[in-house]
């Protein structure tokens, strides 16, 4: 195809399986390589805040590409990438040099750490792989006093999934309301009662000054004075892209690796998904970096078609991501805004609810609350970015009243 004979992955995730498994969908004959740090197969992160965690006994993860050889892919799993020769076409490595016609760059990111003083105690984690994954599930028993610091999505699954298993959960955020800017302040309140509701202390307006303690983590001192006593501390504040190997390459570099709408870098022949790629997205028009499991999916079709053939077209995507807390299912569907119509049950903070966002006089996203049905009978006008206008066209949801803009 086009003269590429062997393209070449960078990363075991999620975005380097559907790399591969693309590649092999539309009929590419050539070597593929894919070259990851940790040493398993790409496997399922999702679970791993989830089921993984509340799960009676550990569940076996679940392998992106269970059958490399049926796919024909050379898997170098443990083996960090350390440099790009992008003038040579090589990418070198731990295990030496491997070059590449078309590469791509699928290294995610790794989990920003807590800077304070104690930030390095044992007992003080972050939670991206599999490994820290078990170490937090070996503390999570009843009665174990555990401090979630960050309440975005992967901080509020922790959250939960510690519940689940009888622990004592106190979650610091140093923003007015969990996910405030990934839903909104109206949501947000609504997922603020909802901690509460099921018995975590949420301390949001609040930092982490220093942890404290014998050899482990004993105490989490706030910068609001307060002291909470913790057997286990999860760090979920956000991720930073990886691209630290990439470091004279001629690959440009901004919050991600800086990609053209076509998922290109800087550099021809070298392309990004996932977590690491910022790119223009024609959905929205805006420069965009996405940690959505589904979105990288997406990201990876467009990215085989863009480098393996001639018909390349740019990369739109509606951001779609769904959580589980406390049993209950949430789901983003678009982007946020300003104006919100807030439709479902006025009562507790558990009642099922849909969120609908307007921006410009058009319809930018959904927030659904256990109302997964509602939600996806948004999905089209929400890709369209509907006017306003004609959505109160339509007939509203049975049952459903207008309880807050």
């Amino acid at each position: 195809m086009g003269g590429i004979d062997r393209l070449v992955v960078v990363g075991g995730s999620l975005g380097a399986a559907r790399v591969v498994e693309e590649a092999r969908r539309i009929g590419f004959a050539g070597s593929i390589v894919v070259i990851g740090r940790e040493h398993h197969v790409p496997y399922d992160r999702p679970p791993l805040t989830k089921e993984f965690l509340t799960a009676e006994t550990e569940p076996e993860l679940v392998a992106h590409l269970p059958d490399p050889e049926a796919l024909a892919v050379t898997l170098m799993t443990g083996t960090a990438a350390l440099s790009l020769d992008t003038r040579n076409r090589l990418v070198r490595t731990e295990r030496g040099e491997v070059g590449y016609d078309a590469l791509v760059i699928a290294t995610g990111g790794q989990p920003r750490p807590l800077e304070v003083p104690g930030g390095d105690l044992p007992g003080v984690t972050t939670l991206r792989s599999v490994e820290q994954a078990r170490t937090v599930r070996a503390a999570l028993e009843p009665g174990a006093r555990v401090v979630v610091v960050g309440a975005g999505f992967v901080g509020c699954e922790i959250a939960s999934s510690a519940r689940a298993r009888g622990a004592d959960v106190t979650v610091v955020e140093a923003l007015p309301l969990p996910l405030a800017n990934a839903v909104g302040p109206l949501v947000a309140e609504r997922l603020a009662y909802l901690h509460r509701q099921y018995g975590v202390d949420l301390r949001t307006r609040t930092k982490v000054r220093e942890i404290t303690g014998n050899g482990a983590v004993e105490k989490v001192r706030l910068n609001d004075g307060s002291v909470v006593p913790a057997d286990l501390v999860v760090v979920g504040i956000g991720v930073d892209p990886t691209t630290g190997w990439l470091r004279g390459s001629g690959v440009a570099v901004s919050d991600g690796v800086a990609c053209s709408p076509y998922l290109e870098s800087t550099v021809p022949g070298v392309y990004a998904v996932g977590d690491v790629a910022r790119w223009v997205n024609q959905w929205n028009g805006r420069s965009s970096r996405l940690e959505h499991w589904t979105s990288t999916g997406e990201q990876a079709v467009a990215v085989v078609r863009n480098a393996l053939t001639d018909d390349r077209s740019p990369c739109g995507i509606v951001p779609y991501f769904w959580s589980e807390w406390y049993g209950h299912k949430l789901q983003l569907l678009g982007e946020p805004a300003d104006e919100v119509e807030l439709l479902g049950d006025a009562g507790g903070a558990s009642d099922p609810f849909l969120a609908q966002y307007r921006y410009d006089g058009d319809l930018a996203g959904a927030f659904a609350f256990d109302r997964t049905g509602p939600l996806m009978k948004l999905r089209a006008a929400v890709r369209k970015r509907t006017s306003w206008q004609a959505m109160l066209g339509k007939p509203a949801q049975p049952g459903a009243g207008l309880i807050g803009t």
